[in-house]
């Protein structure tokens, strides 16, 4: 009698699903991946193992086109779940529902390559739960190709960054257990180039004046921002964060010695008298709270 195959990542889940759906479906794993790119080109087909991206398994002279094999050690699970399809009348993919498990489905799409009359529904699930898992069922939908191209792309670029730079960290002497990925190499990239320009930053100082005024019996703080109608540099936007120099030559440097000096000045100009006042609006929000990418940044 003709069953419904439904595959699943994990035996373990298999077998809990099993329980929930009875005798009318026959539930199988993928065990993970079915299918990769190839470890070396020993695996791939003799037309291939002469070019010279062969160990890489991705065709990068025609867009990066990825060269899939069933690993030996998946190639009896293959086996056993294309007999599972010879006796069902439909086939339900119920891979994990993020670009991983979509991937999956998708290559057991290819590698099993059911008959035309045999429905292939995608379904995803959030929860291990007879209700969860009949909702499914009932609402399938089709493989997210987004998503499977999304997995590929990430699987490319571990491939090329790794199988080139790893190689590189086994000459410097740190081992063959080392690794290099797409996100990890530009993100030590990154570590270094900031270092680099640590080492390369010129510190410089600039001195200020603040006076503390009173008006009755209220204090307020006043800031020195001129001398004789040229401002003086203020903050670290006055300095180049390279040389150390100042940016504007425009600006007044204060050194302490002449901060010194003008702070005794200024003692002997007491009293002072305030000539003008000026009143700005000034509106704030809070900053919105973080989400997983505005952290990162």
């Amino acid at each position: 009698m003709s069953k419904k195959l439904v595959i699943v990542e994990s035996p373990a889940k298999a077998r809990t699903i099993k329980g929930f759906l009875g005798a009318d479906y026959d539930v199988q794993a993928s065990i993970g991946h079915i299918r990769d790119l190839a470890e070396n080109k020993s695996e791939l087909p003799d037309e291939f193992q002469g070019k010279w991206w062969a160990d890489y398994s991705v065709d990068v002279d025609n867009g990066f086109d990825p060269k899939y094999v069933v690993p030996k050690d998946k190639q009896d699970q293959v086996r056993k779940l294309r007999l599972a399809l010879k006796d069902a009348d439909t086939l339900v993919l119920a891979t994990d529902e993020d670009r991983e498990g979509e991937s999956i489905s998708w290559h057991l799409l290819e590698v099993l390559k059911p008959k035309k009359d045999v429905p292939v529904k995608r379904i995803a699930f959030h929860e291990i739960t007879k209700e969860a898992i009949q909702q499914a069922l009932d609402h399938p939908r089709e493989v997210d190709q987004n998503l499977v191209r999304a997995q590929e792309t990430r699987r490319i670029l571990d491939r090329l960054y790794g199988y080139t730079l790893s190689p590189v960290l086994w000459r410097l002497g740190r081992g063959r257990g080392l690794s290099a990925g797409r996100v990890q190499s530009p993100a030590v990239k990154l570590v270094v180039e900031r270092e680099l320009e640590r080492r390369r930053f010129k510190k410089s100082s600039y001195w200020d004046l603040k006076a503390i005024l009173a008006a009755g019996k209220q204090q307020f703080d006043s800031q020195l921002v001129e001398i004789g109608g040229k401002r003086i540099a203020a903050g670290k936007d006055d300095f180049d964060t390279v040389t150390g120099e100042l940016k504007n030559k425009d600006r007044i440097l204060l050194d302490e010695t002449r901060a010194k000096a003008l702070a005794a000045e200024c003692d002997a100009a007491a009293p002072w008298t305030v000539r003008d006042v000026e009143a700005h609006p000034e509106q704030r929000r809070p900053y919105p709270p973080f989400m997983t990418s505005t952290l990162q940044q």
